[in-house]
């Protein structure tokens, strides 16, 4: 049971890479797979803000049933979002001083808090 629950999760974990990486190769396309039929600004701020509010659970349910080390690496592998975020922020118009300010600050902010708790 344990193992096939293990890999139902590990298929659903490569199951949203896929879907995220579409998102970013095909947005058309994964906007109508999520049923957004056209770029509508709500709904991409609503996706968004669903990814952030998971964002900020996931390492907290990871600290109250795992402890700080497996935290700290949870914090260093969501520092891939804030990266993301500053590669977007310079590629769709906006500035770098934007992107080094809020976005690569919150990701070395997470990988550096994120490898003291891992690594101590």
């Amino acid at each position: 049971m344990t193992l096939a629950a293990l890999l139902v999760a590990l298929a659903g974990c490569l199951f949203i890479l896929f879907i995220g990486a579409r998102f970013l190769l095909a947005p058309r396309v994964a906007l109508a797979g999520f049923g957004v039929t056209d770029d509508r600004t709500r709904a991409l701020t609503s996706i968004k803000g669903v990814r952030d509010i998971t964002s900020g659970i996931v390492p907290l349910v990871v600290l109250a049933v795992a402890g700080s080390h497996p935290f700290g690496w949870a914090l260093v592998a969501a520092a891939t979002t804030p990266i993301g975020d500053a590669i977007i922020v310079v590629t769709n118009g906006g500035t770098l001083r934007q992107a080094l300010s809020v976005h690569a600050a919150t990701a070395a902010i997470l990988v550096a808090a994120g490898l003291v708790l891992a690594l101590v």
